[in-house]
């Protein structure tokens, strides 16, 4: 069973004069999830869950704002990559 949790906040009429409530509910909650997976709080998946799309639309989110699906750097992959033969 899912519990949830509502929060509400003051946004000035002229901030968002040109967007439903569901849209800015939308675009609140897609922010929160991307910085939740953008400083390790959450998993992508669970991050995709809270934003309300599927892990595919969600890294696209996460292209879209430069934030990186894979942490891995550059030394760990090509070490990892090392371990493979040529064909």
């Amino acid at each position: 069973m899912n519990k949830t949790m509502q929060i509400a906040i003051e946004l000035p009429n002229d901030f968002v004069a040109f967007q439903t409530v569901p849209d800015i509910r939308k675009e609140i909650t897609t922010s929160y999830a991307l910085w939740l997976f953008q400083h390790a709080r959450v998993t992508l998946a669970k991050a995709s869950e809270l934003a309300g799309l599927d892990i595919y639309d969600f890294m696209q989110v996460c292209k879209d704002n430069r934030v990186p699906v894979i942490d891995v750097s550059r030394s760990d992959l090509v070490e990892e990559l090392s371990g493979f033969k040529a064909a």
